[in-house]
């Protein structure tokens, strides 16, 4: 339906309070679903402004039964594993849903991984099927499957045998020609016939908002990504409180130009969209701030989300000043620390005077805190928040773990909610993280100051945040030591002023050996995540060390920050 005909729904239209018991405790997200295509079946559920797709609730849920029983036809149950592998398009949202319908648990799978970072989720995930885009950029996802996977080339669809991947049966294909050994999308939708509606409802009653139901894989410091298990009521609960945080109703309209892949699109965008019967607005296939810009102008968003590089990209692109968005109130900047002058001008310029900052991890659902429309400017621009309802949240010392009073930097913890299960397979790395009492330790510095809200000041983990992207320097030196000529290397994150941050590599080479920057650069790239590749390089014969030898990258750090000239940017003021 056109965006100004929206039907009113009594008793509907005010914001609900985060004080009282939400309507969606211990529903699954089938479930929930449901129920607003019920409450609200002639408005918006999603639009896709490329390639220009638009639904309804009551065709969204319509949509998700016939595919809901194309996956049952796959011989897919409860508890077994669906990658998706795509960047944001609507079967994405599709399958989403779907899976969830039916207790099927949804893979995300980074739309940016090489063959070898595919080949490790696969395995790792125990995945029984895989949907997959044809290409995006310069990826050819249907290539790079195959040499992960070369018996899918000669084995028919379902029947797949493959050493390297023995849960692997089906490969679905999104768009673009249908490989051999694949299903296309259509032939996925013509197999729903097969299942009845009763045997659907039978599935849905097996469910329980408790069971798992998303793996949203996280870089690991061991140099392979850990799968962060959620279940119906951790990601259900965090996409209602986020969105009360935002004071959502159903007239909103939420601009998501973040990836599905990621929490923050999956949760915060196209759940949270669901729970609050709010529409989802995907301006395009991957971010691109004129698309962005043109889905608010168009759309009338009321809420948009982005890591402040996003923002930064939409301020100062050249079809701003002639784009209307005046429709904006809210939000959520997250992903990476937002400076405080970029908040100013997203509430004051662009007009979204009641954006939130929201701070979190994949394994707390996403949020463990955020700010709230009313905060002072003050708060908005200068913490990360509060707790969301129904979650806590400590500061502890990092070596002796006893708590820490207000106004004392330690490492945050949390407990709640939003507290993953645990990660797939990996139950030592699941002590690690969460321990006896049940509280997450997130790894990050912050202090709590007196009134509640929280300032993160540094982090415990080896890790690099890239406009809003995980990065483990473990996992690009592993790469790098491969390299026939790399001796030794040390991979820091570096100040940047639109990124957060860039990764600086310092290699030692073996004697007699030497490559080019661009020589390594290539060698990362063919193996990892573009996003992952060091912007900075150096070449160097030592590392500084203690005296007993371990280096020490915070003075890597330091030394780079001078002779970058980067210290305007390190000294940059963030939340």
């Amino acid at each position: 339906m056109a965006r100004d005909q929206v039907s009113p729904v009594p008793g509907a239209q005010s914001p609900a309070d985060e004080n009282s018991l939400p309507w969606v405790e211990d529903l699954t997200i089938g479930q929930v679903l449901r129920e607003t295509a019920r409450r609200y079946p002639e408005q918006d559920a999603y639009v896709f402004c490329q390639p220009g797709a638009r639904r309804s609730w009551a065709d969204f849920d319509r949509d998700i039964d016939q595919v809901a029983r194309a996956l049952l036809s796959l011989g897919l149950k409860p508890g077994d594993h669906f990658g998706v592998w795509a960047t944001n398009v609507p079967e994405w949202v599709l399958l989403q849903f779907a899976t969830a319908r039916i207790g099927v648990v949804l893979v995300t799978i980074n739309p940016s991984y090489r063959t070898s970072e595919l080949s490790y989720t696969l395995k790792q995930s125990d995945v029984k099927a895989i949907a997959l885009v044809d290409q995006h950029r310069s990826s050819d996802f249907n290539a790079m499957l195959r040499e992960a996977c070369p018996e899918l080339a000669t084995s028919q669809p379902g029947e797949l045998a493959s050493k390297s991947f023995p849960h692997l049966k089906w490969e679905i294909s999104l768009r673009g020609e249908r490989p051999s050994g694949m299903l296309s999308w259509n032939d996925l939708l013509a197999r729903a016939d097969s299942v009845s509606p009763d045997e659907l409802t039978d599935v849905e009653k097996l469910l329980d908002a408790g069971q798992p139901i998303n793996i949203q894989y996280t870089s690991g410091t061991t140099g392979h990504p850990k799968g962060a298990t959620l279940s119906h009521r951790n990601i259900v609960l965090n996409a209602w409180y986020a969105g009360v945080c935002q004071q959502f109703t159903h007239l909103d309209r939420i601009c998501v130009p973040v990836p599905l892949y990621h929490c923050f699109g999956c949760v915060l965008g196209s759940l949270c969209s669901v729970v609050h019967g709010a529409a989802m607005v995907f301006p395009a296939e991957h971010f691109d701030p004129a698309a962005t810009l043109r889905a608010i102008h168009e759309e009338r968003c009321t809420s948009i989300y982005g890591v402040p590089t996003m923002f930064i990209a939409q301020l100062e692109h050249d079809d701003y000043p002639n784009t209307d968005v005046s429709s904006l109130r809210t939000g959520i900047m997250a992903g990476s620390p937002c400076p405080v002058e970029l908040m100013k001008r997203v509430t004051q310029t662009m007009g979204a005077r009641e954006i939130t900052i929201g701070y979190g991890q994949t394994e707390a659902a996403p949020l463990i805190t955020q700010t709230r429309t009313d905060d002072p400017i003050e708060l908005r621009v200068g913490t990360v928040g509060r707790t969301i309802p129904g979650v806590e949240a400590k500061i502890v010392d990092t070596d002796t773990g006893e708590d820490l009073a207000d106004n004392r930097a330690g490492e945050l913890c949390a407990r709640g909610h939003n507290v993953m299960l645990g990660y797939y397979n990996m139950p030592d790395k699941t002590a690690e993280a969460i321990d006896d009492d049940g509280w997450l330790h997130t790894g990050d510095l912050a202090l709590r100051m007196p009134n509640g809200y929280f300032r993160i000041t540094g982090r415990l983990k080896d890790l690099i945040i890239r406009g809003g992207e995980n990065i483990y320097p473990r996992e690009v030196e592993e790469r790098l030591y491969q390299h026939p000529a790399v001796e030794d290397v040390q991979v820091v994150g570096v100040p940047d002023r639109k990124f957060g941050e860039e990764a600086l590599a310092w290699v030692k080479f073996r004697q007699g050996h030497a490559a080019t920057e661009q020589e390594l650069r290539d060698f990362c790239r063919a193996e990892l995540a573009h996003f992952k590749t060091p912007r900075y390089w150096k070449f160097v014969e030592q590392f500084p060390t203690t005296v007993t030898g371990k280096i020490q990258k915070f003075k890597i750090r330091e030394q780079a920050i001078e002779e970058l000239g980067l210290q305007d940017v390190a000294g940059l003021e963030t939340a």
